[in-house]
């Protein structure tokens, strides 16, 4: 039996894809990997970045994803001007200042507007520091948005109702995804403007769910499936020393998006729906035609769900500003860590070890490709 085939018997593959701007780059070398295994996911689910390389995979044929994926992060590589050489602190701190006065190519460019002063009324739907217009022309070019919505590749993007502070999720299973869609999701405050979609706004998904892995475990009906779930900010870190490292640790404590606590109340969730199922079962039959009962039976739900939790790991000189370093080099070693550290979890399969029945939630943690965290024996 070959890996794809096993993974099928599994039930749906779903590929859940974290915000985090440059950091995105990992879920390239994720995608990759999967491909090259053969494995090809049924739903792929993201936020902000993760919204964007989604929408490139949903929005390709399955032969030139990886292509498309290439493409983008090509485009948006920001380090052309850089003088080679430098100390690595001094050309990223170069890049940084390029990014933030000049923006980032083919993603966006300087709202002049906006710095002039905090006060200027910009309106509602250009209040930012910068325009994503290069960005929503990027994704016009390299996106299909008939295969998008037709291809077979269900694909979910999270956004932030500004009105409300409601999350937002946009589902081609519901609705046809237009490039708006994938803007809101990644429109990031006070960097960049809201996005209109029938007559209201939204920022980036990420303020209110980074990982948006509660899409699936919510989902109506209910399926057996096989969750990779990409972690471009680590959860786990040391203990920070200095301002700077404290810096860098916040930002992974913030959007690592309480995934740890979804995680937590959904095995608990599973583990009752199974508990019911497993009861109502013992019931005798004139018990369970008593309405009632059959109410409370629906409770119960006999699927299982493994989640392979992908925690990319981080680069050695890596600092707070590592979600703008779009340098070539940057994502280069990104993309490279995701492709080694998938093909590393795929190779120990760790959706073979032995589990409880009565276990619906089995959750699988792979770091740099080492497993850390897998289901417990029976």
């Amino acid at each position: 039996m070959t890996l794809a085939t096993e993974v099928a018997e599994l039930g749906q593959t779903v590929l859940v894809l974290q915000g985090g701007g440059a950091l995105g780059a990992y879920q390239v070398g994720v995608y990759e990997a999967l491909d090259e295994a053969g494995i090809a996911p049924q739903w792929v689910i993201g936020t902000s970045i993760g919204a964007i390389n989604a929408s490139l995979i949903a929005g390709s044929k399955p032969g030139e994803r990886v292509e498309k994926l290439c493409e983008f992060w090509s485009r948006v590589q920001n380090d052309q001007l850089i003088p080679q050489g430098l100390p690595s602190w001094m050309a990223s701190a170069a890049r940084n200042f390029r990014a933030i006065s000049a923006g980032v190519p083919s993603f966006f460019s300087p709202n002049p507007m906006a710095f002039l002063s905090p006060h200027n009324r910009l309106g509602a739907d250009k209040a930012g520091y910068y325009s994503v217009d290069p960005l929503r022309r990027t994704l016009e070019e390299l996106i299909d948005f008939d295969q998008l919505n037709k291809g077979g590749t269900r694909i979910t993007v999270g956004a932030s109702s500004v009105k409300t502070a409601e999350m937002r999720y946009f589902d081609s299973r519901d609705m046809p995804l237009q490039v708006e869609h994938v803007l809101a999701s990644g429109a990031l405050p006070p960097g960049f403007p809201p996005v209109r979609i029938d007559g209201e706004l939204y920022w980036d998904g990420g303020i209110l769910s980074n990982t948006p892995v509660e899409v699936v475990f919510d989902d109506n009906p209910r399926k057996d499936s096989l969750v990779f779930a990409v972690h471009i900010w680590n959860p786990h870190g040391p203990e920070p020393e200095t301002i700077w490292e404290v810096m860098n640790r916040q930002k992974d404590v913030q959007y690592s998006s309480r995934a740890a606590a979804h995680i937590k109340r959904q095995r608990q969730l599973h583990k009752m729906r199974h508990i019911i199922a497993e009861m109502s079962k013992m019931l005798p039959e004139d018990k369970r035609r008593d309405n009632r009962v059959s109410e409370f039976a629906s409770y119960g739900c006999l699927t299982r769900m493994h989640v392979v939790r992908l925690l990319a790991p981080a680069l050695d000189y890596e600092d707070h500003s590592k979600d703008i370093d779009f340098s070539a080099n940057g994502i280069r070693q990104r993309r490279e860590a995701g492709y080694r550290d998938t093909m590393e979890t795929l190779g120990k399969a760790p959706w073979r070890e032995p589990v409880d029945d009565i276990e619906g939630f089995i959750l699988h943690e792979a770091s740099g490709g080492r497993m850390i965290h897998t289901a417990a024996a029976r």
